[in-house]
């Protein structure tokens, strides 16, 4: 053998040789399954060093967990009374106003018996007055308590009296018609206004037919914008063209 192929010989084999590294094949899942365990593995420390520390912080999860679930309970415990509250205050409205209903009519019902007791009252002055020395004389009508107000329309106007007639009975009932003269003032000038007109003058609203005494109500309209100063009633008896009572009144201003 050559000296040289000697030389190349005790390279390749001998103590000079390059060392050989003897390695076990790893198959490539294998490899990913042990990635995949200690990555879990790292998480699953990250949050217990995480939790470690919000606890050694005085922060716990469930502890404040616990604590929202309770707010939660009672702020629905709050929502039901709440409701609750507001039905009772509905009831509680709804009876107010049923009793201010009920307040309403007992003082309408109050203010209509003063009015019948002040009517009746007003009666037993007539057939006082008729039972008289004065009721009993030969004069044919007087008027008595003739009033003129405001009602609830603008230029409305509510009027009533009473007609009380001396001894007809030797001469029947009254039979006559009324009519009432409106003194206004418009546009600084003064003007009268018969109630009724004169073609209207024997309208059934005016007609009068009595005997002894006779209460007389009713309303008149004029223009809103006129003033009315003064109203004055006429009485005329059937056939005559004079006036058999007359009475006026001012209204204030």
């Amino acid at each position: 053998m050559k000296a040289g192929g000697f030389k190349k010989f005790r390279q390749r084999f001998g103590i000079a040789a390059p060392r050989v590294a003897v390695r076990t094949h790893v198959p490539w899942y294998l490899r990913w399954l042990l990635l995949a365990v200690l990555l879990a593995f790292s998480v699953a420390l990250a949050a217990w060093m995480y939790d470690a520390g919000r606890r050694f912080a005085g922060f716990d999860r469930s502890e404040v967990q616990d604590e929202l679930s309770g707010m939660r309970r009672e702020l629905q415990s709050t929502r039901e009374e709440l409701a609750k509250l507001r039905e009772i205050a509905n009831a509680a409205g709804s009876k107010m106003s049923i009793e201010r209903t009920a307040q309403a009519r007992l003082a309408q019902q109050i203010r209509s018996l003063e009015q019948d007791n002040a009517r009746l009252r007003e009666d037993l002055a007539i057939f006082e007055n008729m039972f008289s020395a004065d009721a009993r004389s030969t004069q044919a009508l007087n008027i008595q308590r003739f009033k003129v107000e405001p009602d609830g329309l603008p230029g409305e106007y509510r009027y009533r009296m009473l007609l009380l007639t001396g001894n007809r009975r030797d001469r029947g009932d009254f039979q006559g018609r009324m009519e009432l003269l409106v003194g206004v003032q418009q546009e600084g000038r003064n003007a009268d206004d018969s109630i009724p007109e004169r073609a209207a003058a024997e309208g059934p609203g005016f007609k009068l037919a009595f005997r002894n005494f006779f209460r007389v109500e009713g309303t008149f309209r004029v223009d809103p914008k006129v003033k009315v100063g003064t109203v004055q009633v006429r009485i005329f008896e059937t056939g005559s063209a004079q006036a058999k009572a007359t009475q006026s009144v001012t209204l204030g201003s």
